[in-house]
């Protein structure tokens, strides 16, 4: 069996390539891809492998833009920090998930099902993902998120935040009227929460709300400088390889 796995933290990619070859060492992985561009490339120029593990969200956006400008004929096993609606739909589509952080049951559970769909394997074709991606395309998304300030727990709406940042290794949340709050949960898992149509994760530090864009400037090594309505600890800066999702993400209301 040929596997490849799609999953921009190397540290990840390796600790499930290490899972997979104890659980399976007769397989072979024969690609390791980080983003959507890079995925594309490798599935429209090289024989298609049995088996993908994919990662949802990558350097340069939601994966599910893989299957818009080219056709799976793998098998997939998602792996993510959706909510439980998103899973239940990986479900239907016949499709297996791992939730992160994994463990090598999960893999190997995974595995059993994928076993059980020999017929699937024997036939090459992969369930009609566009219902999935229509329904993650734009999600609703988190409509507030319970946070403790001042001994006190209290509630803030989502679309009352300006963004959320790393700040001391702790996920924040930053308001419009400037208040901060902070969270127990990462950023991958705030992410997956709110509406990837309001909010873009513009690098590892901060996770934007569309309304609180005030401008975009070109800036040097063709990467853009993002301004905020209310100012951010650091400058919001987004690669290349990310500008093109980004500026779509923008065009898309």
């Amino acid at each position: 069996m040929n596997i490849i796995i799609i999953e921009d933290e190397l540290k990840t990619a390796k600790s499930l390539e290490n899972i997979i070859l104890n659980l399976r060492p007769d397989v072979k992985i024969v690609g390791q891809y980080q983003s959507i561009e890079g995925s594309v490339k490798a599935l429209s120029e090289q024989p298609q492998p049995d088996l993908i593990f994919m990662d949802i969200q990558l350097a340069d956006g939601l994966c599910f833009e893989i299957f818009k400008q080219v056709k799976v004929n793998s098998p997939i096993v998602f792996c993510t920090a959706f909510d439980e609606y998103s899973l239940e739909a990986f479900k239907r589509n016949g499709v297996d998930y791992v939730l992160k952080p994994f463990s090598k049951t999960d893999i190997q559970e995974a595995f059993q099902k994928v076993d059980g769909l020999q017929n699937f394997f024997q036939q090459k074709v992969i369930p009609d993902l566009s219902n999935l991606l229509t329904k993650l395309s734009s999600p609703a998304g988190k409509e507030s998120f319970l946070v403790f300030k001042n001994q006190k727990y209290t509630t803030v709406q989502t679309e009352n935040i300006a963004f959320f940042y790393i700040r001391n290794d702790a996920s924040t949340i930053m308001c419009f009227d400037k208040q901060e709050f902070a969270l127990s949960q990462s950023l991958d898992q705030i992410t997956a929460q709110v509406s990837s149509k309001q909010f873009f994760r513009v690098n590892r530090q901060y996770l934007v709300n569309f309304k609180a864009i005030k401008e975009i400037e070109h800036y040097f090594l063709r990467k853009l400088f993002v301004k905020l309505v209310i100012e951010t600890p650091d400058k919001l800066l987004i690669n290349k390889e990310k500008t093109p999702a980004f500026l779509s993400w923008m065009e898309d209301r």
